[in-house]
């Protein structure tokens, strides 16, 4: 059952439309004309949010007297840059979009979950195992992506085969198991996390009073933070391994 009205919106708009694909592909939703739930309308939710930030910042832009939202973008832009420098090394402006875009989604998905209990609807996204898997499978996807591009397909493959051509046939499998659990890895710490906080809160809220149960949205809003950082930083070096060139 949808709570959220902005998803009863989206499935009037889209709905029809994504259940005849999802069925076309061999998926049959629960119900075709509304298969959109609530916590995708969160995903997009949050999504449409940082497009609107960054299209206000990208309009507003001041050398002289910058507004508090250009402040905050300058700060997220500088932070990831030299985290970014430092881990992937040269070359990481190319990088920077994406991995502060994953971050920035990770985090405000973290933290909806402050909101669980007052809104009706409104849980946590990324405490669903399918939100941190989607994110993995795109990260997983793009840092190989540059991987071959940066490497060439042979160049990337030999990354693969270890450095001594006689293992090759035993370490080839192993790091191709190995790069695969990168994408569980990810999705496990992210919802595993995110599940146990929203899940303290939770009984905290429904057994004592008022006050304690407030640390716990505190606790709540650090691992937010602490994930989304660890998610970046993990992406980061994957990207840096990928692109990496033997000199």
């Amino acid at each position: 059952m949808h709570k959220l009205g902005f998803t009863h919106f989206l499935n009037q708009i889209f709905g029809a439309l994504i259940g005849s694909a999802m069925q076309a592909v061999g998926l049959h939703p629960a119900r075709p004309n509304a298969p959109i739930n609530d916590i995708f309308a969160l995903e997009v939710m949050v999504a449409g949010g940082l497009i609107l930030f960054f299209l206000i910042v990208r309009l507003s832009l001041s050398v002289e007297k910058p507004n508090p939202a250009q402040q905050i973008a300058e700060m997220i832009h500088e932070g990831v840059g030299d985290l970014g420098e430092q881990v992937i090394g040269h070359g990481y402006e190319r990088f920077q979009a994406f991995v502060t875009c994953v971050f920035l989604f990770v985090l405000l998905n973290n933290l909806i979950g402050l909101l669980e209990g007052l809104i009706p609807g409104v849980v946590t996204p990324t405490s669903q195992p399918y939100v941190p898997l989607g994110i993995a499978v795109l990260t997983f996807l793009y840092y190989n992506f540059h991987g071959f591009r940066v490497q060439g397909v042979w160049g990337y493959i030999k990354h693969f085969m270890g450095p001594m051509p006689a293992l090759a046939p035993l370490m080839f499998p192993i790091e191709v198991v190995s790069h695969l659990a990168r994408m569980m890895s990810l999705t496990i710490r992210l919802y595993a996390n995110m599940f146990a906080s929203d899940l303290m809160a939770l009984v905290a809220f429904s057994l004592i009073p008022l006050a304690i149960p407030a640390g716990f949205l505190a606790l709540h809003a650090l691992v937010s933070v602490i994930q989304a950082f660890v998610f970046m930083l993990l992406a980061m070096i994957y990207l840096s391994m990928a692109v990496a060139q033997e000199h």
